[in-house]
């Protein structure tokens, strides 16, 4: 059950970019975005948790230091949602994605630091599968980099890390408390950040003016149900484990993207996400083998 609660976070995460192009057309900017998402889903929780709250469900008392850990979380997804906006205002849509996609391999790295492990042979073989597969997933051995935005570049590369410590922590913050409270507190944080990013997404009038469809959207699937999937899976799989199950996203993103964006996926990308897939598996594979 945990493994499918990270998948489908992972197949929400695949949803975003062609909500994210489509708001981008419509006019709105990626920080209207960010913000919109973000306090789309604080309203979404407090929802959740009043209704909870109608069924007899009781809030529980969190510590500071608690409180603070999941704040910390929402910080987290609003700067993946922040660095990835940016990144997909600027790149097409199949680089951003597989750029993003880059927190499997990144997550790998942080559970090794973290373990204090030597990486297996078959991590290392899987870490050079992923990297060159993501040139042909991504379109890039056509096009190359020289045509690309450095700082889109950048800046998906920068959400990959975000992204990688979001689903290592998840499984490491635990909480007593009800999968709606614990995201109310979570996307606090979000919600607060988001802010800094637009000051005046309020003032602005946005929600008004024919972005609250694109908000919810983004709202729902970029994070309340990742933040909720996450919050349930995480803390029963090992961070490699859920880097696994949560690839999910690449597959699903270009799948979406190119039903609704027309977005031309050739034999070469395909194989390069099934490569890519591929690796990940290897560099888990000590970590699925039986131990006796």
């Amino acid at each position: 059950m945990a493994s499918a609660q990270v998948f489908l976070a992972g197949a929400c995460y695949g949803a975003m970019a062609t909500t994210y192009k489509l708001a981008y057309a419509a006019g709105f900017t990626s920080s209207q975005v960010v913000a919109g998402q973000a306090w789309l889903a604080l309203l979404f929780f407090a929802i959740a948790t009043a209704l909870g709250r109608a069924r007899g469900q009781r809030l529980t008392r969190l510590s500071a230091i608690q409180a603070f850990k999941l704040m910390g979380l929402g910080v987290l997804t609003c700067t993946t949602s922040i660095l990835y906006c940016y990144a997909m205002s600027v790149l097409p849509a199949p680089v951003a994605l597989t750029l993003l996609f880059q927190f499997t391999w990144i997550g790998l790295v942080i559970q090794v630091i973290s373990t204090r492990r030597a990486p297996h042979a078959c991590e290392m073989v899987a870490l050079a599968v992923i990297l060159v597969s993501t040139v042909f997933a991504s379109g890039l051995y056509g096009t190359g980099l020289d045509s690309l935005d450095p700082a889109g570049i950048a800046c998906a590369l920068g959400a990959a890390v975000s992204c990688a410590l979001f689903v290592t922590f998840s499984g490491k913050v635990q909480v007593t408390c009800s999968s709606a409270q614990r995201g109310l507190v979570v996307m606090t944080g979000a919600a607060a950040l988001s802010l800094f990013s637009c000051p005046d997404f309020f003032a602005s009038g946005a929600l008004l003016q024919g972005f609250a469809p694109y908000a919810a959207v983004a709202g729902l699937f970029g994070m309340f149900c990742p933040v909720i999937l996450f919050g349930l899976g995480a803390p029963h799989l090992s961070s490699g484990l859920s880097t696994i199950m949560a690839s999910a996203e690449l597959p699903m993103g270009l799948l979406i993207s190119m039903i609704v964006l027309g977005v031309p996926l050739g034999i070469v990308e395909w194989a390069g996400v099934a490569a890519i897939l591929a690796g990940v598996v290897i560099a888990q594979l000590p970590n699925l083998m039986p131990r006796h």
